[in-house]
Order: structure tokens, then sequence, then C-alpha cells
């Protein structure tokens, strides 16, 4: 039945391309690139190239229908010191890799513009390559908006009926793509991108998902990476194999940095609004509060508990630094003030990241069937993860950790999830980061990377928030030089230079802060996601 409806529907979305049927299988061709100038408005004066390429949409018919993706690239500032192509890959899975690199370009140091030629692209299902489409914009905001910060007993049947209604609109509006974004086929993107481009090996960093897709493209093709840097990386065995032990330890991690935030307000009232003494106490009540009374915010709907953890569950990423922004975000929703950036309703922007993230996962992971165990691991997670966590166990299918319910039930072929074994064997030396505190990617499973990988070296951030990179000079340094000179740190290097929290909160930005990117957010919304740059 899956079969025919994709079959049927195989001509749909115009970004599909399909061919003759009948044609013989061959070998994928590198695509042709045509490289014109391309403005971002954004980084006006930068020379942006744009180009397209054509890849098969299924790697075991290579002659069958294709899918065009869209690259973005600039070249090497100093072309006789030029090494290759550096790509950046956002996280995710959602996030357009074009913008990236367009919103991330200028902040990158200047050894890497200047040696590199810095290449984005978006990966299949994602942004302007034939973004997957599920559940339409109002499906999705009558979904958040239903949701609750403490569901109640009827949590379960609510989250397993909007996961089988997801993923039925999953296989009515994309059944020509919905098999075929899975990792597996990205990392066979990328590499024909590379042969198109003429190189040898590429260079490499992703961030979050992003290195992810960098671990699957070093074990389907390890003598083609020069020099690889993972920052926030993932355990790719628990992550794709064991995804509820993944899942859990990052509930685990989410209600931890949540937690420190909130025991920081505790600690330090002059410089913490929020809580009254209580701050864990004030957090509960105020889900409740929010779930119970909603706020009506001016023309974006209204906001309950489950949209103030939405918003805390991806603002909290940016680490110490952002701890007074969200502490008189919190003390402005304690006061029910609209205002306030943590109770901003999820947007149409959002949905169009959240989509594929689900999509995504579900092809790259094989959950154990069955609703026992199911009603079994989102109890766990709940009780172990109080704070944000029944929001999202119960929650319709949006971000990473909440995949279960339509993952356990996912009605489409698994036909370009990589199978590993994600050791790399016989690739160059890699570089694994991974951050003490780190709520979206947890800590341990870049530790389980760097062991599991032929030939890494780890790199620890001893910090709050998401990813290294763009808030530790150090970490910064020590990936400028792997990248440019191929020099890793020395074993078990530490940095501990993260930012301290503000001395004051910077009002106007959190007042935006649900639509603007920072270092470490996620970028969902209308944000770019952005590295950041340490100061």
């Amino acid at each position: 039945m899956i079969a025919a409806a994709l079959a049927a529907l195989a001509l749909l979305a115009s970004p599909v391309t399909a061919v003759d049927p009948a044609a013989p299988p061959e070998t994928p061709r590198p695509p042709a690139l045509t490289w014109t100038g391309c403005e971002a408005p954004q980084d006006p004066g930068t020379p942006y190239e744009c180009a397209t390429a054509r890849v098969p949409l299924d790697y075991r018919d290579p002659g069958g229908a294709t899918l065009d993706l869209p690259l973005v690239r600039v070249r090497a500032a100093d072309p006789a010191r030029r090494i290759g192509t550096l790509v950046l890959q956002p996280g995710g899975p959602g996030n357009s890799g074009v913008d990236f690199v367009r919103g991330n370009y200028a902040d990158l140091p200047a050894e890497l513009r200047d040696r590199f030629d810095v290449l984005g692209f978006d990966a299949r299902g994602i942004g302007r390559a034939a973004q997957l489409r599920c559940w339409d914009d109002a499906q999705y905001s009558q979904a958040v908006t239903r949701a609750l910060g403490q569901p109640g007993a009827d949590g379960l049947e609510r989250a397993v009926a909007e996961a089988e209604d997801f993923n039925a609109a999953c296989l009515r509006n994309s059944a020509d793509r919905v098999s075929y974004v899975g990792t597996g086929y990205v990392a066979r993107d990328l590499d024909l991108v590379r042969e198109a481009l003429g190189e040898r090996q590429l260079s490499f960093y992703g961030r979050s998902f992003g290195s992810f897709v960098g671990t699957v493209y070093a074990d389907a093709f390890p003598t083609r990476v020069r020099a690889m840097a993972l920052d926030g990386a993932y355990d790719p065995i628990a992550h794709t194999e064991r995804p509820y032990s993944s899942d859990r330890a990052q509930f685990l991690a989410l209600d931890a940095a949540a937690g420190r935030l909130l025991d920081w307000c505790g600690a330090t009232p002059d410089a913490c609004a929020f809580g009254g003494g209580d701050p864990r106490g004030a957090f509960d009540r105020l889900v409740r509060s929010l779930d119970a009374n909603p706020v009506p915010i001016p023309g974006k709907g209204t906001a309950n508990g489950y949209t103030l953890v939405y918003r805390l569950m991806f603002n909290i990423n940016g680490g110490r630094v952002d701890w007074p922004d969200l502490a008189a975000a919190l003390a402005r929703a304690e006061a029910r003030d609209p205002a306030s950036f943590l109770l901003a309703p999820p947007s149409p922007g959002s949905f169009a990241f959240l989509t594929p993230n689900v999509v995504v996962e579900c092809n790259d992971r094989i959950y154990p069937e069955g609703d026992f165990r199911l009603a079994a691991q989102l109890g766990l997670a709940s009780r172990r993860a109080p704070l944000l966590g029944p929001a999202m166990a119960y929650g319709p299918p949006t971000y990473d950790h909440n995949h279960a319910p339509a993952c356990t039930r996912w009605p489409a072929e698994r036909a370009s999830r990589h199978e590993g074994p994600y050791t790399a064997q016989g690739s160059a030396p890699l570089l694994v980061l991974g951050t003490t505190g780190d709520p979206d990617t947890p800590y341990q499973d870049a530790v389980a990377l760097a062991g599991l990988l032929d030939n890494a070296r780890l790199l620890t951030f001893q910090a709050e928030g998401h990813t290294a990179f763009g808030r530790s000079n150090c970490a910064r340094d020590a990936v400028v030089r792997y990248l440019a000179d191929g020099v890793l740190p020395p074993e078990g290097t530490v940095c501990a230079d993260e930012k301290p929290p503000a001395t004051e909160p910077e009002t106007a930005r959190s007042d935006e802060r649900a639509t603007e990117g920072t270092a470490g957010t996620v970028g969902v919304d209308e944000r770019v996601e952005l590295i950041g740059v340490p100061d």
C-alpha cells in the first residue's frame, strides 16, 4: 500500500524530477554545477556564488527520479594559500545549510575564510531542497496550542493519536520523498558534490545534528575526509539502534540544564527576579498556571505551559551568559507579560524546521515496536525529567527526543538510513567536541563517538550550553588549527573559558529571542542558526 502511494504521488513535488522508469540503472554521475553570483541581504558585499546539484532521489535507482539541492559557497579569500573546500553543516535536522553559511561566513576566523572555499547546501527534504510537508501550518498550530506543559491522564492516548495523524499526513503530502531523506542518502549527496567540485577530499565542520551527518559521511567514505570537526556530537549507535536510551539521555540533559538555571536563580536572587526563593517550585507552578489559564499573545494566539517549556528547551542552549535573559523572561512570564520571549507560540517558521526533524529521524532511527514499551519509556522520561519532560514526552511530533510516538509506528520504508558501523575505518584523524553541560547533545555522546571512531581525538568544553566552537576561544583556536593545518589538540584537552552570566539581562534581545538567532540556539522559527563568536 505504501509502495503504491509512493508511486502514485511521485510527480507531485516540483523539486523532484521523474524520468523514464524503464531506463537502465547506472552509476550516479556527479552533477554539473553552474555557479552564479547571488547576494545575501544579511551579508552584502560578500561574493557568494550559488549552484544547483541534481542528485538521484533513490540511490538504488540512480537513473530514476532526481531532486535538486541548492548550494552556496564563497571562494577562498587567499587563493595562493587555498587548501580546498570546507563544508559547514548545520544542526537539526531541519536547518538550511545555505542559510547556515550565509548567516555565519562573516564571523568565521580569517584563517578559514582565507584558505577554504566555504560551502553549504540544503539537505534533501529541507528548505529549498524538496521541503517535506506533513501537517499544514493550521494543523501544526492547533496541535501545539492544544498541548500542555503538564499533560493529564490521556497524555499517551493523545500523543499516539497525533503521531498517527502526522504520519498519515506525511504519506499524503510527501509520499514522493518521505523514504529518501535519511542521513545515509545525505552523505551520498555530499560525496557527489565533492566529486562535482573536483575535490579529492573534503574538510568539514558539523554542528549538533551536522556532526551526525559528518559521522555518517566519514563512515561511508573514510578516505575522502581530509579533516572533520564534529561539535556537539551524537553517539551514532545509541541514536540509531537504541533510540529510547538516546532520548532518555537528552531528556535528562535538558532537565539538568534547566535545573542548574533555576538553582542559580535561587542562589543569586539579586541577579534573578524569578522564583521568590523557590525557583523550581515556582517553575512547576507557572507551568500549571499557564496550562489552566493561557496568556493571549496579540496576533499569535495563546501561550500555555507547553509554550513555556518549548521555548526554554531551545533557548537554554546559549549557556550561562544567557541565564539573566532567561531569568528575566521567566519573571515576565510569571507576570503574564505577553512580551516574554518564552511565551511566543511556535510559528510557521518553526513548523518548517520541525517537520523534517521528525521525518529524517524516523528514517534514521529504529524504535522497538509496541505501545506497552512506549508507555513505559515515556513515563520514565517524565518522572526522571519533571521540569521539561512531561510536555515533550506527550506533546505532538516536534523535536528530537519527542519522536518515539511517531517513529514507533512510522509507516514508510527506511530506504535511506545508514547502517553503520560508524567507525570510519581508515579515515584521517577526526576531532570530536563535547560540552559537559550540553542540554541538547549530552556530553557522554561525544565521549562515546570519540571512542567508537577508528581515529579520533576528544576536546572537552567545560561549560553549560550547546556546542563549543562559537562559545570558547580555546575550542575555536583548536578547531581552526586542526582544520587549517591538520594539528589535533593534545589528548585530554579541556577548555574552561565559558563566559559567566551577564551582569544585567539584555532586555531588548530578550524580547526578540523567539525570532532572533543567538549563539547556541537551534535554528527554529525565523531565525538563522548562528555558530556564535566568543569574546
